[in-house]
C-alpha cells in the first residue's frame, strides 16, 4: 500500500488515548484482495486498536500523488452544535413527563 497515500489520509488523525499521530506504520493490513485492503489502525505508542477501514484502488504503487490529489473536500452540512443547543436539549429532557415515549415514532418504540 502506498506510504505517501496512507500518511496523507492519516495526517490529521491521532490516538484518542495518548494523542500520538497516526502514520503508515500505524496501519496493519488484515486482508488484501485485488483492489481492496481491509486494515486496522493501531497506535504505535500505546497499542490501542481503532476499528477497521476499507481502502479501494490502492494497488497502484507507481502512481505519484500530488498533495492536492488526496485532500478531502469539506461538505456543507448543518451548523455545529453550540452551547445554546445543549442548554435547550437539557431543558427539553428535564421537562419530559412520565409519557416521554410519545416523542419517539411508534415504529421505533419497544
Amino acid at each position: 500500500m502506498n506510504k505517501k497515500f496512507l500518511d496523507t489520509i492519516l495526517s490529521d488523525m491521532c490516538c484518542s488515548d495518548c494523542r500520538t499521530d497516526f502514520t503508515a506504520d500505524s496501519v496493519k493490513i488484515i486482508r488484501q484482495e485485488k483492489d481492496l485492503y481491509v486494515v486496522q489502525i493501531i497506535c504505535t505508542k500505546c497499542g490501542k486498536a481503532f476499528g477497521m477501514a476499507l481502502f479501494g484502488n490502492c494497488a497502484d504503487k507507481n502512481k505519484n500523488y500530488a498533495d492536492n490529489d488526496l485532500v478531502l473536500e469539506i461538505q456543507d452540512g448543518p451548523d455545529a452544535i453550540n452551547y445554546d443547543d445543549v442548554i435547550d436539549a437539557h431543558k427539553f429532557i428535564q421537562s419530559l413527563d412520565a409519557d416521554w415515549q410519545k416523542h419517539i415514532p411508534e415504529n421505533l418504540r419497544k
